[in-house]
């Protein structure tokens, strides 16, 4: 990129978006890209890699603010760091409320997508009747024990029940309270896959019963394997639910065979790495184009792992580090990465002792673009990282949802409602 060349980028940046969103992307004030624009001040050299990543990878709320509008509105339930949120977005979507009881995560979640719209904490104190309407409701709601001890003695008694008597106490209550009060024309929720077989399979048959019988959608789930977008091996149960009839398949998925390899998300050493404004050489050496060495593993972690792992071999368990080569799709980033990193060790050559990945390659191998901010410790990003969705995963299913959630939306201008069955909300 020459001087020359780089006002052009920057009138191309300023067809899509304002000054205040260029300023915001490159950490600088609005008066400093005004004066670019104006030729005052002459464009900098990191200007250039900056704004073709916000032209490569600007989202639909960018597009949205500048007048393009919204196909659907959604709200963002267990937001974590708005994985989900982005899918949407990315086929544009509107969010039009957040819930995210994390401080951390919400740093960061406002870092990268503001607060336009109401953001509330705990989502099991808030009133369902005050989140305003939405088409979409997205929740990946951590899964934890139910407890449906008493249902089968109403049921004997001939007493009625809603599913507030098998969920109360549990966090899908909450989402469930939510569709039962505002009734969106469809939903998604995601999961880890043994929700499948948790307690031998009766956790998963209470969601279903409760989404289908007492709440009247249709409702379909499949098991996703992220390492069709990314290379980490990420199994993952996503449901979705429509409230109406509509003709959606997971056939419709477009999962590539063969996905991307660990070394297109690994940091470049060969010059092509991208200079990052917002990380400022935090995760990589720019100047000896390599990655910051407090990320290899010291001699006495690395000896520790491999005395674990070989103790664990002779006993003939199947536990240790699991090393990871540029040819190679990884194991499942975990939110307890940050202690040891031992279930993604990067190999870094014979007689080297391996790395963890930074938290930028960790944003990666969830598929979070290079122009995601990552404003919190390391020990909090790993956690954040390790917590969420595979991004390209979310807008796959985002893209199959849509035309039907459109469909629904304009047949008479809104869906013939199932109504819910025996619903007694608690306060």
């Amino acid at each position: 990129m020459t001087q020359a060349t780089l006002p052009a980028l920057l009138a191309q940046a300023r067809a899509r978006y304002t000054q205040r969103e260029i300023a915001d992307h490159v950490g600088k004030d609005i008066k400093t890209v005004r004066r670019w624009e104006k030729g005052e001040t002459p464009c900098p050299a990191m200007l250039g890699p900056a704004l073709r990543l916000l032209l490569a990878t600007g989202n639909a709320s960018s597009a949205r603010r500048t007048g393009t509008p919204a196909r659907f509105s959604f709200i963002d339930l267990f937001a974590g760091i708005g994985g989900i949120r982005m899918g949407f977005e990315a086929e544009g979507g509107e969010c039009v409320f957040t819930s995210e009881w994390n401080d951390f995560s919400k740093k960061t979640y406002l870092e990268n997508h503001g607060a336009d719209h109401t953001f509330v904490g705990d989502i099991v104190s808030f009133p369902a009747e005050d989140v305003p309407a939405h088409d979409i409701l997205l929740g990946g709601f951590p899964c934890q024990p139910f407890s449906i001890a008493g249902v089968s003695k109403k049921n004997a008694l001939g007493r009625p029940h809603g599913f507030e008597c098998a969920t109360q106490g549990t966090l899908f209550f909450d989402v469930a309270r939510i569709i039962a009060a505002k009734r969106p024309t469809a939903f998604l929720l995601e999961n880890v896959k043994n929700l499948l077989s948790h307690d031998k399979g009766r956790t998963f048959d209470v969601i279903l019963q409760t989404l289908r019988d007492e709440l009247g959608y249709e409702v379909h789930y499949r098991v996703i394997d992220g390492q069709h977008f990314t290379p980490q091996h990420r199994e993952r149960i996503i449901i979705v639910g429509f409230r109406g009839k509509t003709s959606f398949s997971w056939d419709d998925l477009r999962l590539p065979e063969q996905g991307p390899r660990l070394a297109s998300i690994l940091h470049r050493t060969d010059g092509g790495e991208p200079r990052l404004p917002w990380d400022d050489g935090r995760f990589f050496d720019h100047a000896a184009r390599c990655v910051q060495p407090k990320y290899t593993l010291t001699p006495k972690l690395w000896a520790y792992l491999q005395q674990y792992a070989d103790k664990h071999r002779a006993a003939g368990n199947g536990f240790g580090f699991g090393m990871a080569y540029p040819d190679s799709v990884t194991r499942t980033l975990s939110a307890r990465y940050h202690k040891d990193g031992s279930e993604i060790l990067v190999h870094q050559g014979e007689g080297q002792r391996p790395r963890r990945l930074t938290p930028r390659e960790c944003a990666r191998l969830m598929g979070f673009p290079d122009t995601f901010r990552i404003p919190v410790s390391d020990t909090q990003a790993y956690r954040q990282f390790g917590n969420s969705v595979v991004m390209p995963v979310m807008r796959e299913a985002a893209r199959i949802m849509t035309p039907h959630v459109e469909a629904l939306l304009s047949s008479n201008g809104e869906p013939a409602a199932t109504p819910p069955r025996d619903i007694a909300l608690v306060a």
